[in-house]
């Protein structure tokens, strides 16, 4: 495996400060926000100059019931391409449900939801790995993630799942060990255990992220300094293997690249610790090849009946957490409304970041509005999508008392949405109907 050394997480606010940080060995670019034949100049220099580029992807999915997209492995596979890099990472979630495997509609969470730590689960999880593992040019890492709320009924543990995996498909892993502390606090996970169990030896490379806590859960905000127990987790890892690299995240309320560079030392300083007590062990290489046992199990079947159960329950559940049906049975009611609520937040910021004009028309009132419109209303498309479909949701309810508001809403609004669609879908009437009836105003 590739020596990566110390990175951080490319973002657009952030890139001049990056590109002047010393000691910065690499950096990761999620990968959605990677056009190939358009890279940011930043992206570029940065490669020039000798620094690796890892893409993250966030929408594959390969957590989900349904085998990955084949357009959005090619979009991944292109952006490796471009970005000339030496491995593609991915996450172990579902971020969509629906559809035909449970006949009723397909909703987007927006973000990243856990998958159950079950048989049926693995075992669908195994063959999307490999389907993407095909696909794509370099080799994959997929990424542990934190959770608000836990499964009922599971059957492994955290590090038994992850061993299982790399042991059945050879994929690497991406520990991210601020998820370790966030399913500690939430779920009442011990991170050594699962330190214990997982096969470090496929470990591709390590995240550290900050957080927060509030009523007894862990926020993983991605906006807040790396706590202590984190840096104590990343020791504990670093004590069992040195970690071919790791990589400082932060998406939201960037300090000024002098407290970077602290945070970015203090992960250093602490890996070094680790390493000086590692102790060399004889590896028979989990991640190099499968059981015989594994794969005369996946030759013996088909993942189809698993499939179809872990659709059904991933799509009672995505439900519950963005249309408001019933909690399912045996999830706590209380914890999923903390991650109702995480997701609407999530969609309101990413909103905000994809239309910056709304919440600077809105000002005050564009987080209780959005939070309120998403509640009611599951994204069903991308984040573009939703906030088209959020701004004709005001202009339609008629609670924009502000005519000056509501007359810059309704402009950006018939700016983006674009000529009247010819198509007979309900959809489309609506939007020639709202079309011409702010055109009236």
């Amino acid at each position: 495996m590739k020596h990566l050394g110390t990175g951080i997480g490319w973002r657009p606010e952030i890139a001049a400060a990056v590109e002047g940080m010393p000691g910065i060995d690499w950096v990761e670019a999620v990968a959605e926000n990677v056009c190939p034949g358009h890279l940011p100049e930043s992206l570029v220099r940065l490669r020039e100059r000798g620094v690796t580029v890892v893409p993250h992807g966030v929408s594959l999915g390969l957590g989900g019931a349904d085998r990955p997209d084949e357009g959005k492995l090619a979009d991944l596979a292109a952006a490796v391409e471009a970005l000339g890099s030496p491995l593609v990472t991915e996450h172990i979630a579902f971020v969509r449900a629906g559809g035909a495997l449970t006949a009723s509609p397909r909703l987007e969470a927006g973000h990243l939801l856990p998958v159950p730590r079950t048989r049926d689960a693995l075992d669908v999880l195994c063959e999307n790995i490999r389907i993407a593992q095909d696909a794509l040019p370099v080799p994959l890492a997929v990424e542990n993630i934190a959770a608000l709320i836990s499964w009922p009924g599971e059957e492994m543990t955290e590090g038994q799942f992850l061993y299982d995996l790399a042991d059945r498909t050879g994929v690497r892993l991406l520990i991210d060990v601020a998820n370790l502390h966030t399913n500690h606090v939430n779920r009442g996970e011990d991170p050594a255990k699962a330190l214990d169990e997982l096969p470090v030896e496929a470990i591709a490379y390590v995240h550290v992220a900050g957080g927060f806590e509030r009523d007894g859960v862990w926020h993983d905000s991605h906006a807040h300094a790396v706590p202590p127990a984190v840096l104590a987790i990343l020791a504990d890892l670093s004590s069992r293997v040195r970690p071919p690299g790791v990589l400082l995240e932060r998406d939201e309320n960037f300090p000024a690249p002098a407290e970077l560079e602290r945070e970015l030392t203090a992960i250093r300083e602490t890996v070094e610790k680790g390493a000086l007590s590692v102790v060399p062990t004889v590896s028979t290489d989990a991640t190099s090849q499968t059981s015989e046992a594994s794969k005369a199990s996946d030759a013996s079947g088909t993942t189809e009946p698993s499939r179809q159960r872990l659709a059904l329950a991933q799509a009672a559940l995505l439900s519950a957490l963005v249309a408001g049906t019933p909690v399912p049975e045996g999830f706590d009611g209380t914890r999923l409304s903390v991650q109702s609520r995480a997701l609407a937040g999530k969609r309101a910021d990413v909103v905000a970041k994809v239309a910056p004009e709304l919440p600077e028309i809105l000002a005050g009132a564009y987080r209780k509005s959005f939070v309120a419109y998403a509640h009611g209303h599951p994204m069903t498309g991308g984040y573009r999508r939703d906030a088209l479909d959020f701004a004709e949701h005001l202009l339609l309810d008629g609670r924009l008392g502000d005519p000056d508001v509501r007359r810059r809403v309704s402009e950006w609004w018939l700016e983006r949405s674009g000529p009247a669609p010819l198509s007979r879908h309900p959809a489309a009437r609506l939007a020639r109907a709202t079309r011409r009836v702010l055109l009236r105003r």
